[in-house]
């Protein structure tokens, strides 16, 4: 017959208090301690139960941080480990939510995020899915990625990451919806697809002030904006809320396009924004048999562009078949098929991103009140 051990004593129970509270929550990449998710540790015949307390039953990964409990209780002398997930209680959230709140902004003094505004003259050009490879790209280089889909009326990023997920909400602050390692906010995680956003300008610019305000983005290395096309209320309202960022200018070859661009480049130069650069997609059709290249449009406006700009032509985007298959299938085509052309030029592109130093112009500087009497 099997003798069920001693009951461990309290130095243990503090142990494993201490090694399930240093784990760090995925989704608030907060430690459990930090943010009072850490209930009763308390013993059992042979083993310890360990409470844990959730912000939120929506929450994300939640066999996953019960394995991780489960692994970290078992410090020396603990044999089985039983662990219990319960609500947390309403002050506990709030606490929760402060503490968010307190972390780092997007456009808080001393971010290190690198910010690009992805933009283009005209619809069309692939400029959301530019951006939903650039930022899968990154993240599988191993960089913390954010992508804000602002292209309130035509959103696209649920589709292009094959996501359709409300965020979770907590207490005035929301989580990014996560896919392909990739942190995501857009309107379309609050619609249905067959609803139209009759949005005018005052409801566009709260709504992207609480996608970069009350977003609980962490800390992020690179931030992509997927802009309408044109230089309408997002882009000068985006200008004002991210002050850091830096514009991305997708066109295609042909010159009327490109033309349509230039005009959204000057909109930037005039808010004193810099253009990182210009990425001209559907620069040629990739043969699938032999792999030759031919050009889809006459002319060669995207180096132009670049040139008249003074900046970096980024990169020649072909269009295969691979890229348009995985759009429609919701996964990024540099995840995908990372071998195909497209993927291999927009992997190209997301690596050698040009980045410039943050400044102080538009941000808001704390305040001291010395008790020194002058």
């Amino acid at each position: 017959m099997r003798t069920l051990g001693a009951r461990v004593d309290a130095d243990t129970l503090a142990r494993v208090r201490t090694a399930v509270g240093s784990l760090v929550e995925p989704s608030l990449r907060h430690r459990l301690d930090e943010l009072g998710m850490v209930g009763d540790v308390s013993a059992v015949r042979g083993g310890v139960r360990v409470v844990v307390h959730l912000p939120s039953t929506a929450l994300p990964g939640q066999d996953r941080l019960r394995d991780a409990v489960r692994a970290a209780a078992r410090v020396d002398g603990v044999g089985s480990v039983d662990v219990e997930v319960e609500p947390m209680s309403d002050s506990g959230r709030m606490d929760v939510a402060r503490t968010l709140k307190a972390a780092p902004g997007l456009n808080t003094l001393g971010s290190r995020t690198r910010v690009y505004a992805v933009a283009s003259g005209k619809g069309g050009v692939g400029k959301s899915v530019v951006t939903a490879n650039l930022a899968a790209a990154l993240a599988a280089a191993g960089q913390r990625v954010g992508v804000i889909d602002a292209d309130v009326w035509g959103y696209s990023v649920p589709q292009l990451f094959g996501v359709r997920e409300a965020p979770v909400a907590l207490k005035g602050v929301m989580l990014p919806v996560r896919a392909h390692d990739v942190s995501l906010m857009s309107v379309g995680f609050f619609v249905d697809d067959a609803q139209p956003v009759v949005w005018r300008g005052p409801m566009l610019h709260k709504a992207l002030e609480q996608f970069v305000g009350d977003v609980y983005w962490g800390e992020l290395d690179v931030l992509l904006l997927d802009l309408p096309p044109g230089t309408g209320d997002v882009p000068m309202s985006l200008i004002e809320l991210l002050p850091d960022v830096q514009l991305l200018l997708v066109t295609t070859p042909q010159a009327a396009v490109a033309a349509v661009a230039g005009r959204v480049a000057a909109m930037a130069t005039d808010s004193r924004v810099p253009v990182a650069g210009v990425v001209e997609n559907m620069s040629s059709i990739s043969c699938d048999g032999c792999g030759a290249e031919t050009p889809l449009f006459d002319g060669d406006a995207g180096a132009s562009l670049a040139g008249s700009l003074g900046v970096p032509l980024l990169g020649r985007v072909p269009v295969d078949r691979e890229l348009t298959r995985c759009a429609d299938a919701g996964v990024p085509a540099v995840l995908e098929q990372p071998g195909s052309p497209a993927a291999v030029e927009l992997s190209r592109v997301a690596a050698t991103l040009p980045s410039h130093e943050p400044t102080l112009a538009g941000r808001s500087l704390p305040l001291f009140v010395s008790s020194e009497s002058s």
